[in-house]
């Protein structure tokens, strides 16, 4: 036995410090990663965190109200998925490539100017002496050659790209909230919630008044694609946190001062969406040029082609997760608590991977636009292995914490016991998300829409065959089961495509 732990230990050892030397490695392109990557994980996962500090404050006011309100969260950000997702994943693709174009097209000027300039003989060097004698203000008046610095590096850029998504991002942020009004209580009867259900008022009540902040959701999203683009990630962040600290004190000012029950917390989130779509569009107007020279700098079409890709590929993945909690709903509002619960942490702590995605598919939109195929190389390698330390960490701290973190969401003994047999799932499933997320990161950044299109809708149909068999035979148990096969395909396509070298890998055929 003592040979035994030994061994285990001498093993751990190693792995750390492999771990510590290659992994962590703060070399330029570690420096990079983790400069884009904290930032982005920090901003990605404190919207949800902010969800659950909204569940744990309705699951004070009961199991009924806690569970419809898990419904209607998640049918809003399912449909919200499924119209901003395409948008705000090509959006960081093609910022990062049209800026990373437009940074060396300018290096490029500027190189050839030191270049003529370097060879003006002692006449013309005169000449522009005595020119700069005439101006007055010590400056040469040379407005549009090469002397003229501010040309190449101005305060705002043109990025077409960035005006494409915020109108985008605009149109469907009003088509969504019309569809989610209009439409709640039947989208809420497809969800699995009757017309006799105690759920059905509070979860319409939410419902509908979240929805009056989905155009600012999808427009701030579609900034923070913009940011990302520009490997900006802090900004987003600030953006976030100040939204998410406004939600929490305005949920307890309505919520339990003003007694507005699950209506405040609606009206709480959809205040602090605003705020945060104002502050980043007040960032952005000082780096870009919103209003495009002329309509036919819009890419409306590069943006359509591939985004209807995307979008496939999001309806897929969506129609997974929302069947699961429709599946979870009619199980009854103890199982739905339940789940919800347990469905909130489990896409928290999975979205820190994102951060690593969005690192590694800035980094690689850009290396694939200068055909750096080494550092890409070297980037999606470097990704996918934090990613997978970062999944066996949370595996880890979920395992161990949940089921005493458990009881800040619900005091219902019954949820509580549902709780603790989804913890196994949610806490070993950690590493297997983390490097599902990662590869769909590394895949967009080489811009390899088309197969992340079709790839996730063979894996939807695989887990949906798989949701309907286990949540009948096994229940709520069946549906982590379900869950669990349905990650594990989809961090096998994302490998299947880089280990074959094939699409845009296959510059990885003469490396092999």
């Amino acid at each position: 036995m003592f040979s035994q732990n030994l061994i285990c230990l001498i093993w751990c050892l190693v792995f750390c410090n492999y771990v510590r030397r290659h992994v962590f490695k703060l070399d330029e392109l570690g420096s990079e990663i983790a400069q884009i990557a904290l930032p982005a994980a920090l901003a990605l996962t404190a919207d949800p965190i902010a969800s659950l500090v909204d569940t744990a404050f309705i699951g004070q006011i009961g199991a009924v109200e806690l569970a419809a309100v898990g419904v209607s969260i998640a049918l809003f950000n399912q449909v919200s998925r499924i119209a901003i997702f395409p948008l705000v994943s090509v959006t960081t693709s093609f910022v990062a490539e049209e800026d990373t174009i437009g940074r060396a097209s300018s290096e490029a000027k500027e190189s050839d100017c030191l270049e003529i300039g370097s060879c003006l003989d002692t006449e013309s060097n005169e000449l522009l002496a005595q020119t700069e004698a005439n101006d007055g203000l010590g400056r040469p008046k040379t407005h549009g050659s090469c002397f003229d610095v501010d040309k190449f590096e101005p305060e705002r850029r043109h990025i077409p790209s960035a005006s494409s998504a915020l109108v985008i991002g605009g149109i469907l942020g009003l088509l969504q909230a019309i569809f989610l009004i209009s439409g709640a209580k039947p989208l809420l009867n497809f969800m699995g919630i009757g017309s006799d259900s105690p759920m059905l008022n509070p979860a319409q009540q939410y419902l509908t008044l979240r929805s009056l902040g989905a155009p600012a959701v999808l427009l701030s999203l579609a900034m923070q694609g913009v940011f990302r683009g520009f490997k900006d990630t802090k900004t987003p962040l600030y953006a976030t946190v100040a939204g998410d600290v406004t939600n929490i004190i305005l949920d307890l000012i309505f919520m339990f001062v003003l007694r507005l029950g699950v209506s405040g917390a609606a009206i709480a989130h959809v205040i602090s969406q605003y705020l945060i779509s104002v502050i980043l569009l007040w960032k952005l107007m000082s780096q870009v040029y919103l209003l495009p020279p002329s309509l036919k700098h819009l890419q409306f079409g590069r943006f359509l082609k591939n985004g209807f890709l995307l979008l496939i590929r999001v309806m897929a993945v969506t129609f997974c997760i929302t069947l699961s909690a429709s599946m979870a709903a009619r199980l009854g509002s103890t199982s739905m608590a339940a789940f919800q619960v347990c469905l909130q942490v489990w896409l928290a702590t999975s979205l820190l991977a994102d951060g690593l995605a969005v690192a590694g598919q800035a980094i690689l939109a850009s290396s694939f636009a200068k055909k750096d195929y080494e550092k890409a190389t070297a980037t999606a390698s470097r990704v996918l292995q934090l990613g997978l330390v970062l999944g066996l960490i949370l595996a880890v701290i979920l395992g161990g914490g949940l089921s005493f973190g458990a009881k800040i969401f619900t005091k219902d003994v019954d949820v509580l016991l549902l709780i603790g047999t989804g913890i196994p799932f949610v806490a070993a499933t950690q590493p297997i998300n983390s490097l599902a997320f990662v590869f769909d990161g590394v895949n967009f950044g080489a811009s390899d829409f088309a197969y992340s299109a079709l790839s996730l809708v063979l894996v939807a149909i695989v887990s949906i065959i798989c949701l309907c068999i286990f949540s009948k035979s096994h229940g709520f148990i069946g549906l982590w089961i379900a869950l669990t096969i349905y990650m594990s395909l989809r961090a096998f396509a994302g490998f299947w495509r880089i280990g074959t070298g094939t699409g845009p890998w296959k510059f990885l055929r003469g490396i092999m």
